[in-house]
């Protein structure tokens, strides 16, 4: 696989000092305020307030907590979970809420800091976890981190809402039975997913199950469906693709005789079109063979803002275009 050069600054050199003493000043206010708080909801508290990350985490969350939660998402459309930055109205809003799911193996890279210092004052679950050792991929970016886009494998993903659902459990018993009817009629539509994503991987052939993107976000998707994968950036964006790492990248696609490659909604193109242009002075045509949604979903509202509707859209896309059609 391709990747690119591992950043110089290590995650300890990331930190941001100055937002995690606003934090810890405003815990510290928040503990005063409300000495005797308790972390379990009641029935009579209405929705659980609940914040997440990523939009495919949100998703979740609103399947299996329905009406009993009110959730808000931080990272919208199109935003990069890997260089995205809390605000001090996102610290606020970490504060007002009663429970949070983020993904972690460092998909928040720069917000890692801040639900450590967040989950001693309220859960702050990182869902990632749920996965078994044995079904986590290792990251070559980052050695003691797991590759993060665990969402790319349905298989995982109904792993991840079976372990929302006993948190939500965890801290609202008194409506544990709700949770899990949730869950069961969400677990249903994935598995759906997962054998329609089956059936439609099977119609390309094993020598076209090539995968070509701008960062290594899918490599869970070829484990899960027998894919290679090869991208001239890591599994972060936060490094950058050197020269050396798009040239592999051309020869591979040139000696594969790879017919599309993929741009990512949340990456900008510039590496994929140099790697286009590349294979054509060498006298090879590749065409790029539309927009994959890799770190973020789609525009709310669009069947692309939900999780199912984006990996359909995936798979529709990867099939059309490794077929040439």
């Amino acid at each position: 696989m391709l990747h690119s050069p591992v950043p110089s600054l290590t995650p300890q050199q990331r930190r941001r000092p100055a937002l995690l003493l606003l934090l810890a000043a405003l815990l510290l206010l928040a503990a005063c305020n409300q000495p005797g708080q308790s972390a379990v909801a009641s029935s009579g508290d209405g929705p659980i307030r609940v914040v997440t990350t990523v939009g495919m985490i949100t998703d979740v969350v609103r399947h299996v907590g329905g009406e009993r939660v009110q959730v808000i998402g931080l990272m919208g459309a199109g935003v990069d979970p890997h260089v995205y930055k809390a605000t001090e109205s996102d610290v606020s809003r970490l504060l007002n809420a009663q429970i949070i799911f983020y993904n972690g193996f460092f998909l928040e890279a720069r917000m890692e800091d801040v639900f450590k210092q967040i989950a001693d004052s309220k859960p702050a679950i990182a869902v990632g976890e749920a996965l078994s050792v044995a079904d986590r991929l290792a990251s070559p970016q980052y050695a003691e981190h797991f590759d993060p886009h665990i969402w790319m494998d349905v298989k995982n993903w109904m792993v991840v809402a079976g372990k929302i659902r006993d948190e939500l459990i965890a801290f609202d018993p008194a409506h544990a039975a709700d949770y899990r009817t949730n869950a069961a009629v969400y677990l249903a539509q994935l598995q759906e997913l997962e054998a329609w994503v089956q059936q439609q991987v099977a119609t390309i052939p094993e020598e076209r199950r090539v995968l070509v993107t701008a960062h290594d976000a899918f490599h869970y998707f070829a484990k899960g469906y027998d894919f290679e994968v090869f991208a001239p950036q890591g599994i972060s964006t936060e490094s950058e693709a050197g020269v050396e790492d798009i040239r592999r990248t051309i020869d591979i696609v040139v000696q594969r005789n790879i017919p599309a490659i993929f741009v990512e909604t949340s990456v900008p193109p510039d590496v994929v079109e140099a790697i286009v242009e590349g294979a054509k002075a060498r006298g090879h045509e590749i065409r790029i063979g539309g927009s994959l949604f890799s770190d973020a979903m789609g525009e709310e509202g669009t069947p692309e803002g939900t999780y199912i509707g984006m990996i359909r859209h995936n798979v529709e896309t990867i099939t059309s275009a490794l077929w040439g059609e």
